[in-house]
Protein backbone atom coordinates (compact mmCIF):
# COMPACT_ATOMS: atom_id res chain seq x y z
CA UNK A 1 0.00 0.00 0.00
CA UNK A 2 1.27 3.57 -0.62
CA UNK A 3 2.32 5.38 2.30
CA UNK A 4 0.64 8.82 2.87
CA UNK A 5 3.62 10.66 2.32
CA UNK A 6 3.73 9.35 -1.25
CA UNK A 7 0.00 9.68 -1.98
CA UNK A 8 0.85 13.35 -1.10
CA UNK A 9 3.21 13.91 -3.58
CA UNK A 10 1.51 12.41 -6.26
CA UNK A 11 -1.28 14.96 -5.03
CA UNK A 12 0.71 18.00 -5.18
CA UNK A 13 2.63 16.60 -8.23
CA UNK A 14 -1.11 16.34 -9.90
CA UNK A 15 -2.07 19.63 -8.34
CA UNK A 16 1.27 21.74 -9.62
CA UNK A 17 0.27 19.98 -13.21
CA UNK A 18 -2.82 21.63 -13.25
CA UNK A 19 -1.53 25.02 -11.75
CA UNK A 20 1.04 24.88 -14.47
CA UNK A 21 -1.79 23.99 -17.16
CA UNK A 22 -4.13 26.88 -16.10
CA UNK A 23 -1.29 29.75 -16.08
CA UNK A 24 -0.34 28.52 -20.15
CA UNK A 25 -3.83 29.07 -21.43
CA UNK A 26 -4.40 32.36 -19.18
CA UNK A 27 -0.30 33.17 -20.24
CA UNK A 28 -1.20 32.26 -23.96
CA UNK A 29 -4.95 34.15 -24.05
CA UNK A 30 -3.88 36.81 -22.84
CA UNK A 31 -0.91 37.74 -25.16
CA UNK A 32 -3.99 36.89 -27.84
CA UNK A 33 -6.72 39.44 -25.84
CA UNK A 34 -3.40 42.11 -26.24
CA UNK A 35 -3.13 41.83 -30.03
CA UNK A 36 -6.57 42.12 -30.62
CA UNK A 37 -6.84 44.52 -27.46
CA UNK A 38 -4.24 46.68 -29.58
CA UNK A 39 -6.53 46.20 -33.35
CA UNK A 40 -3.70 43.53 -34.48
CA UNK A 41 -4.77 40.26 -35.49
CA UNK A 42 -2.28 37.42 -35.14
CA UNK A 43 -2.96 35.10 -38.05
CA UNK A 44 -2.56 37.83 -40.04
CA UNK A 45 0.00 39.86 -38.87
CA UNK A 46 3.33 38.12 -39.59
CA UNK A 47 2.94 38.92 -43.47
CA UNK A 48 1.92 43.02 -42.42
CA UNK A 49 5.20 43.56 -41.51
CA UNK A 50 7.24 41.07 -43.79
CA UNK A 51 9.58 44.13 -45.06
CA UNK A 52 10.82 44.57 -41.42
CA UNK A 53 11.48 40.80 -41.21
CA UNK A 54 13.48 40.11 -44.52
CA UNK A 55 10.28 39.82 -46.28
CA UNK A 56 9.11 36.45 -45.25
CA UNK A 57 6.31 34.65 -46.97
CA UNK A 58 2.98 33.12 -46.47
CA UNK A 59 3.44 29.88 -45.23
CA UNK A 60 2.40 27.92 -42.00
CA UNK A 61 5.85 27.65 -39.04
CA UNK A 62 7.53 24.02 -39.61
CA UNK A 63 9.82 21.94 -37.93
CA UNK A 64 12.97 22.46 -40.10
CA UNK A 65 14.27 19.35 -39.25
CA UNK A 66 10.97 17.25 -39.99
CA UNK A 67 9.34 19.35 -42.11
CA UNK A 68 6.06 19.21 -40.03
CA UNK A 69 4.01 21.80 -40.18
CA UNK A 70 2.97 23.01 -36.40
CA UNK A 71 -0.88 23.41 -35.44
CA UNK A 72 -3.36 24.62 -33.52
CA UNK A 73 -2.68 27.44 -30.87
CA UNK A 74 1.06 26.90 -31.76
CA UNK A 75 1.01 28.36 -35.44
CA UNK A 76 -0.51 31.59 -33.43
CA UNK A 77 2.14 31.47 -30.75
CA UNK A 78 5.20 31.52 -33.47
CA UNK A 79 3.43 33.52 -35.93
CA UNK A 80 3.82 36.24 -33.04
CA UNK A 81 7.05 35.49 -32.45
CA UNK A 82 8.22 35.80 -36.28
CA UNK A 83 6.54 39.40 -36.17
CA UNK A 84 7.91 40.24 -32.76
CA UNK A 85 11.46 39.48 -33.49
CA UNK A 86 12.30 40.09 -36.76
CA UNK A 87 12.90 36.49 -37.62
CA UNK A 88 13.12 35.83 -41.64
CA UNK A 89 12.23 32.05 -41.07
CA UNK A 90 9.35 30.41 -40.35
CA UNK A 91 11.35 27.17 -39.71
CA UNK A 92 11.92 25.89 -35.91
CA UNK A 93 14.18 23.58 -34.26
CA UNK A 94 14.41 22.22 -30.41
CA UNK A 95 17.56 22.39 -29.01
CA UNK A 96 18.10 19.52 -29.54
CA UNK A 97 17.22 19.19 -32.79
CA UNK A 98 20.21 22.20 -33.85
CA UNK A 99 22.57 19.82 -32.64
CA UNK A 100 21.31 16.89 -34.45
CA UNK A 101 21.12 19.27 -37.39
CA UNK A 102 24.76 19.63 -36.85
CA UNK A 103 24.56 23.07 -35.32
CA UNK A 104 23.86 24.36 -32.14
CA UNK A 105 21.97 27.36 -30.48
CA UNK A 106 23.79 30.38 -30.17
CA UNK A 107 24.45 31.39 -26.64
CA UNK A 108 22.03 34.14 -25.24
CA UNK A 109 19.32 33.07 -27.26
CA UNK A 110 15.88 32.70 -25.96
CA UNK A 111 13.07 30.04 -27.31
CA UNK A 112 9.62 30.04 -27.40
CA UNK A 113 7.33 27.97 -25.58
CA UNK A 114 5.16 26.29 -27.91
CA UNK A 115 2.59 23.19 -26.26
CA UNK A 116 1.99 19.73 -26.65
CA UNK A 117 -1.74 18.36 -25.57
CA UNK A 118 -3.13 15.02 -25.92
CA UNK A 119 -4.97 12.67 -23.95
CA UNK A 120 -3.64 9.66 -22.14
CA UNK A 121 -5.78 6.53 -20.06
CA UNK A 122 -3.94 5.75 -16.40
CA UNK A 123 -3.56 2.05 -15.55
CA UNK A 124 -5.71 2.74 -12.71
CA UNK A 125 -8.91 4.09 -15.08
CA UNK A 126 -7.95 1.11 -17.32
CA UNK A 127 -8.43 -1.38 -14.40
CA UNK A 128 -11.56 0.51 -13.14
CA UNK A 129 -13.62 0.64 -16.66
CA UNK A 130 -12.63 -3.36 -17.16
CA UNK A 131 -13.65 -4.18 -13.74
CA UNK A 132 -16.98 -1.75 -14.04
CA UNK A 133 -17.64 -2.62 -17.81
CA UNK A 134 -17.55 0.63 -19.09
CA UNK A 135 -15.77 2.72 -21.23
CA UNK A 136 -12.28 4.38 -19.29
CA UNK A 137 -12.11 8.16 -19.53
CA UNK A 138 -8.98 9.68 -20.70
CA UNK A 139 -7.10 12.39 -18.98
CA UNK A 140 -6.24 15.39 -21.12
CA UNK A 141 -2.29 16.73 -20.14
CA UNK A 142 -0.82 20.00 -21.96
CA UNK A 143 2.99 19.80 -22.29
CA UNK A 144 5.23 23.16 -22.74
CA UNK A 145 8.48 22.95 -24.85
CA UNK A 146 10.82 25.39 -26.38
CA UNK A 147 12.13 25.80 -29.51
CA UNK A 148 14.05 28.45 -31.49
CA UNK A 149 14.31 29.87 -34.79
CA UNK A 150 16.74 28.60 -37.35
CA UNK A 151 17.74 32.36 -37.38
CA UNK A 152 18.80 31.89 -33.53
CA UNK A 153 21.02 29.08 -34.61
CA UNK A 154 24.66 28.28 -36.23
CA UNK A 155 26.38 25.66 -38.04
CA UNK A 156 23.25 24.12 -39.03
CA UNK A 157 23.70 21.06 -41.54
CA UNK A 158 22.06 21.96 -45.91
CA UNK A 159 18.86 20.32 -46.95
CA UNK A 160 16.65 21.09 -43.52
CA UNK A 161 13.11 22.52 -44.54
CA UNK A 162 12.83 25.56 -45.98
CA UNK A 163 9.98 27.86 -46.17
CA UNK A 164 8.28 27.69 -49.06
CA UNK A 165 8.13 30.53 -52.10
CA UNK A 166 4.96 32.68 -51.89
CA UNK A 167 2.54 31.77 -54.85
CA UNK A 168 2.98 33.65 -57.54
CA UNK A 169 0.22 35.43 -58.52
CA UNK A 170 -0.65 34.04 -61.59
CA UNK A 171 -1.51 30.46 -59.91
CA UNK A 172 -3.44 31.67 -57.17
CA UNK A 173 -6.49 31.66 -59.02
CA UNK A 174 -6.14 27.90 -60.65
CA UNK A 175 -5.20 26.82 -57.11
CA UNK A 176 -7.74 28.59 -55.31
CA UNK A 177 -10.46 26.91 -58.22
CA UNK A 178 -9.18 23.48 -57.47
CA UNK A 179 -9.34 23.58 -53.64
CA UNK A 180 -13.20 25.23 -54.10
CA UNK A 181 -14.08 21.95 -56.65
CA UNK A 182 -12.21 19.28 -54.49
CA UNK A 183 -13.98 20.22 -51.26
CA UNK A 184 -17.20 19.16 -52.79
CA UNK A 185 -19.38 21.93 -51.15
CA UNK A 186 -22.29 23.22 -53.19
CA UNK A 187 -21.13 26.73 -54.15
CA UNK A 188 -23.25 29.35 -55.65
CA UNK A 189 -22.12 32.57 -57.16
CA UNK A 190 -24.63 35.66 -57.00
CA UNK A 191 -26.01 37.99 -54.80
CA UNK A 192 -23.88 40.85 -52.57
CA UNK A 193 -23.45 38.60 -49.24
CA UNK A 194 -20.65 35.82 -48.72
CA UNK A 195 -22.82 33.50 -46.59
CA UNK A 196 -22.91 29.12 -45.83
CA UNK A 197 -26.08 28.15 -44.97
CA UNK A 198 -25.66 24.86 -42.50
CA UNK A 199 -29.32 23.87 -43.15
CA UNK A 200 -29.07 23.52 -46.71
CA UNK A 201 -25.48 22.74 -46.93
CA UNK A 202 -24.18 25.14 -49.52
CA UNK A 203 -21.75 28.17 -49.33
CA UNK A 204 -22.93 31.58 -51.25
CA UNK A 205 -20.79 34.73 -52.93
CA UNK A 206 -20.69 37.71 -54.83
CA UNK A 207 -19.48 37.15 -58.46
CA UNK A 208 -15.60 38.30 -58.24
CA UNK A 209 -16.07 41.60 -60.31
CA UNK A 210 -17.49 42.31 -56.88
CA UNK A 211 -14.32 42.41 -55.52
CA UNK A 212 -11.40 45.35 -55.95
CA UNK A 213 -9.16 42.53 -56.19
CA UNK A 214 -9.29 39.33 -57.44
CA UNK A 215 -7.32 37.13 -54.43
CA UNK A 216 -10.29 38.63 -52.37
CA UNK A 217 -12.93 37.02 -53.90
CA UNK A 218 -10.62 33.56 -53.08
CA UNK A 219 -10.01 34.67 -49.62
CA UNK A 220 -13.98 34.69 -48.97
CA UNK A 221 -14.62 31.70 -50.24
CA UNK A 222 -12.24 29.92 -48.63
CA UNK A 223 -13.44 31.78 -45.36
CA UNK A 224 -16.84 30.66 -46.10
CA UNK A 225 -15.61 26.93 -47.17
CA UNK A 226 -14.15 27.21 -43.94
CA UNK A 227 -17.39 27.26 -42.29
CA UNK A 228 -18.63 24.52 -44.56
CA UNK A 229 -16.46 21.96 -42.85
CA UNK A 230 -18.19 22.25 -39.47
CA UNK A 231 -21.12 20.10 -41.32
CA UNK A 232 -22.37 17.48 -39.44
CA UNK A 233 -21.48 14.81 -42.67
CA UNK A 234 -17.78 16.45 -42.25
CA UNK A 235 -16.31 18.34 -38.93
CA UNK A 236 -19.48 18.13 -37.10
CA UNK A 237 -19.35 21.61 -35.41
CA UNK A 238 -22.17 23.05 -33.84
CA UNK A 239 -23.46 25.85 -36.51
CA UNK A 240 -26.66 26.29 -34.84
CA UNK A 241 -25.99 29.53 -33.26
CA UNK A 242 -27.92 32.72 -33.42
CA UNK A 243 -25.88 35.71 -34.89
CA UNK A 244 -24.81 38.40 -32.01
CA UNK A 245 -24.64 35.22 -29.83
CA UNK A 246 -21.15 34.03 -28.27
CA UNK A 247 -21.38 30.32 -30.11
CA UNK A 248 -21.70 32.51 -33.31
CA UNK A 249 -18.73 34.59 -32.22
CA UNK A 250 -16.66 30.90 -31.50
CA UNK A 251 -17.76 29.66 -35.09
CA UNK A 252 -16.35 32.71 -36.61
CA UNK A 253 -13.26 33.15 -34.96
CA UNK A 254 -12.75 29.15 -36.28
CA UNK A 255 -13.02 30.64 -40.27
CA UNK A 256 -11.06 33.14 -39.72
CA UNK A 257 -8.22 31.39 -38.08
CA UNK A 258 -8.52 28.10 -40.11
CA UNK A 259 -9.07 30.67 -43.58
CA UNK A 260 -5.61 31.96 -42.84
CA UNK A 261 -4.09 29.21 -41.90
CA UNK A 262 -5.47 27.63 -45.09
CA UNK A 263 -4.18 30.49 -47.31
CA UNK A 264 -0.87 30.39 -45.53
CA UNK A 265 -0.57 26.83 -46.27
CA UNK A 266 -1.32 27.53 -49.97
CA UNK A 267 1.22 30.39 -50.46
CA UNK A 268 -1.85 33.14 -50.71
CA UNK A 269 -1.64 36.13 -47.87
CA UNK A 270 -4.34 35.86 -45.30
CA UNK A 271 -6.29 39.08 -44.39
CA UNK A 272 -8.84 39.83 -42.35
CA UNK A 273 -12.38 38.92 -43.51
CA UNK A 274 -14.55 39.97 -40.47
CA UNK A 275 -12.64 42.31 -38.36
CA UNK A 276 -16.43 44.03 -36.68
CA UNK A 277 -16.20 40.79 -34.79
CA UNK A 278 -13.15 41.48 -32.72
CA UNK A 279 -15.23 42.86 -30.07
CA UNK A 280 -17.12 39.75 -29.30
CA UNK A 281 -13.63 37.51 -30.10
CA UNK A 282 -12.35 39.77 -26.85
CA UNK A 283 -15.35 38.64 -24.80
CA UNK A 284 -15.12 34.99 -25.75
CA UNK A 285 -11.70 34.81 -24.97
CA UNK A 286 -12.07 36.99 -21.30
CA UNK A 287 -14.40 34.58 -20.02
CA UNK A 288 -12.53 31.35 -21.27
CA UNK A 289 -8.67 31.24 -20.65
CA UNK A 290 -9.24 27.46 -23.05
CA UNK A 291 -11.35 29.32 -25.80
CA UNK A 292 -8.72 29.99 -27.95
CA UNK A 293 -7.19 26.71 -27.69
CA UNK A 294 -10.69 25.31 -29.20
CA UNK A 295 -10.73 27.73 -31.96
CA UNK A 296 -7.15 27.14 -33.07
CA UNK A 297 -7.81 23.71 -32.82
CA UNK A 298 -10.71 23.53 -34.65
CA UNK A 299 -9.47 25.76 -37.13
CA UNK A 300 -6.25 23.54 -38.34
CA UNK A 301 -8.97 20.82 -38.63
CA UNK A 302 -11.11 22.44 -41.00
CA UNK A 303 -7.95 23.52 -43.18
CA UNK A 304 -6.35 19.71 -42.77
CA UNK A 305 -9.77 18.87 -44.08
CA UNK A 306 -9.87 20.79 -47.36
CA UNK A 307 -6.03 20.34 -47.89
CA UNK A 308 -6.31 16.49 -47.82
CA UNK A 309 -9.58 16.88 -50.10
CA UNK A 310 -6.93 19.19 -52.48
CA UNK A 311 -4.29 16.85 -52.37
CA UNK A 312 -6.11 13.44 -52.80
CA UNK A 313 -7.80 15.57 -56.33
CA UNK A 314 -4.34 16.22 -57.69
CA UNK A 315 -3.35 12.68 -56.98
CA UNK A 316 -5.74 11.57 -58.54
CA UNK A 317 -5.41 13.21 -61.64
CA UNK A 318 -2.06 12.08 -61.36
CA UNK A 319 -3.27 8.32 -61.05
CA UNK A 320 -5.49 8.85 -64.00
Amino acid sequence: MPSQSSRRARRKGAEGAGESRANLYDDVTQRILGELDAGRLPWVQPWGGASSSGGIGPGLPRNALTARPYSGINILILWGAVIEHGFPSQSWLTFRQAQEAGGRVRKGERGVTVVYADRFTPEAERERAQRDGDDARAVPFLQRFTVFNVAQCEGLRSGLATDPAPLPEREIVPVAEEVIAASGVDFHIGGDRAFYVPALDFVQVPPQPAFFEPVNYYRTCLHELTHATGHAKRLGRDLTNAFGSKGYAREELVAEMGSAFLCAALGIVPTVRHADYIGSWLEVLREDNRAIFRAASAATKAADWLLARHREAIEGRIAA
